[in-house]
């Protein structure tokens, strides 16, 4: 990894660990070379900071366009191996982008929800992320996050000083054409934030009627 990576993801770890307790379980399913997907629930704008400074390897990001036209934001972004993509549209040049980062041997995070949570609630994923695995032919490995959203949700403008938050890794798999990608990435995250003893809110379960037996497996 190149020195400022480094650097920002060992910041980002001693300021993180004291002060939100953060928690990573699992890092090690992560494969430390060749193309992978991380796909994650959503909880807050330090989620693709916090996912990183848990990995031993550098990661790509995907971001929507309009952050890219903050002056020295965008430009500091890009650096951190950001590039940006049209939500709620297609966008076939940053679909592209993404597929060309994973198969150069990238590992690559998402989140499939498309956008925060408003009330913690891990909502129902896109099914473009299916695209993305398929095309690129990679890997998929479930990211939960939780407690960031009690940390910083979408109705403050900067994070609290308290809190607890847990970055767990799930285990990787192959996307078949016989797969809902979408629903069973979303069924292994309710599983995994269900093995922490936190589970599924009842409007949860609604759209993953499964989510029990995975836990168990």
């Amino acid at each position: 990894m190149r020195w400022w990576w480094h650097l920002a993801k060992f910041l980002t770890r001693i300021g993180a660990a004291p002060t939100w307790q953060l928690r990573p379980v699992g890092a090690d399913n992560v494969p430390l070379t060749g193309g992978v997907l991380l796909a994650a629930n959503h909880q807050s704008f330090l989620d693709p900071l916090l996912v990183a400074s848990c990995l031993d390897r550098e990661i790509h990001f995907m971001a929507r366009r309009s952050l890219f036209e903050i002056p020295g934001f965008g430009r500091l972004i890009i650096a951190c191996n950001t590039f940006p993509i049209e939500r709620d549209q297609g966008d076939v040049k940053g679909v592209k982008t993404a597929i060309e980062r994973l198969k150069a041997g990238n590992a690559l995070l998402v989140f499939p929800e498309g956008t925060r949570t408003r009330d913690g609630r891990i909502s129902p994923m896109k099914s473009g992320v299916r695209l993305l695995a398929e095309r690129a032919a990679v890997p998929v490995v479930p990211v939960l996050i939780d407690g960031a959203h009690k940390v910083w949700p979408r109705s403050r403008a900067l994070p609290g000083f308290r809190g607890r938050i847990d970055i767990v890794f799930g285990r990787p798999f192959l996307s078949s054409r016989s797969d809902d990608l979408a629903r069973r990435i979303r069924s292994d995250i309710l599983a995994l934030r269900q093995k922490l003893g936190r589970p599924p809110r009842p409007d949860e379960l609604e759209t993953v009627p499964n989510v029990e037996s995975q836990a168990r497996a």
